[in-house]
């Protein structure tokens, strides 16, 4: 029977990729990537936006025009567990701007973010993922 070679480097590489070193550096990734998302979400809501007096609300579709800027700075990015990141706005009015209700259109902020940043953050994860699978990361 023919004897396979590259069974013990194998199996470390299995164990980097499945340790809780390998877990912690692809969770930097995600919580990076979910801030990602945040920054830009809140950036579509305080872009050109003007408080007090001379506040325009947004048109009805596009992200909304920050007054009091509650929307913007109660949007967080929270590490779940090891490999689960939520970016979430907990303004108590942030899902009727999201999608919008009977009286008032939607102003999305959040799926336009993930839409934008989409590409960037598959690649910091492709990234991190690569990483682990070769070892080189201080895991």
């Amino acid at each position: 029977m023919p004897r396979i070679r590259g069974t013990k480097e194998h199996s470390r590489r299995l164990r980097r990729m499945t340790g809780e070193g390998a877990e912690k550096f692809i969770g930097q990734a995600l919580f990076v990537g979910g801030e990602t998302i945040q920054v830009e979400a809140q950036i579509s809501i305080t872009r050109g936006a003007v408080s007090g007096k001379g506040h325009v609300p947004s048109a009805p579709g596009s992200p909304p025009s920050a007054d009091t800027h509650r929307l913007a700075d109660n949007i967080e990015t929270v590490q779940l567990s090891p490999m689960h990141v939520e970016v979430s706005s907990n303004a108590p009015y942030s899902a009727a701007q999201e999608f919008g209700t009977s009286k008032l259109p939607e102003r999305p902020f959040m799926r336009p973010a993930v839409a934008a940043k989409r590409q960037e953050v598959t690649d910091l994860i492709r990234k991190a993922i690569n990483h682990v699978s070769k070892g080189s990361f201080n895991g």
